[in-house]
């Protein structure tokens, strides 16, 4: 069996979500999921604290939560941003501002570097 990624290539600023950070996300991305059952997203946008603490997330990951701070979610916890972003979806949050939270950008200003006219 070939490995699909060449980690004598690296791409640089480039993270790869492979089995470590999966583990490492698990709880984050676990949650994350709930988001696509329509009676979650109801509880979670009702209480977050109370749909939080029914979850299994550590206090951390439910800091990150609050602080709605996509980055730490992804870079440093685990986080899959195609979990990540039913989270931001369920409070209005969609690729594009969790994608300007990345850059260290204003939404405008990360708008500003999109191609297509009336970017959202």
């Amino acid at each position: 069996m070939t490995a699909q990624v060449d980690r004598d290539r690296p791409i640089p600023d480039t993270r790869i979500f492979d089995s470590t950070e999966s583990r490492l996300g698990y709880r984050l991305n676990k949650f994350a999921m709930s988001m696509t059952k329509a009676e979650n997203r109801e509880a979670f946008k009702a209480d977050e604290e109370a749909y939080m603490a029914r979850s299994d997330l550590t206090e951390v990951e439910k800091q990150l939560i609050r602080d709605r701070d996509w980055r730490a979610m992804m870079d440093e916890h685990g986080g899959n941003i195609y979990m990540i972003i039913k989270i931001g979806a369920v409070i209005g949050q969609g690729l594009y501002q969790i994608g300007a939270h990345q850059r260290g950008q204003t939404y405008e200003e990360f708008l500003a570097t999109r191609n297509a006219s009336g970017a959202r």
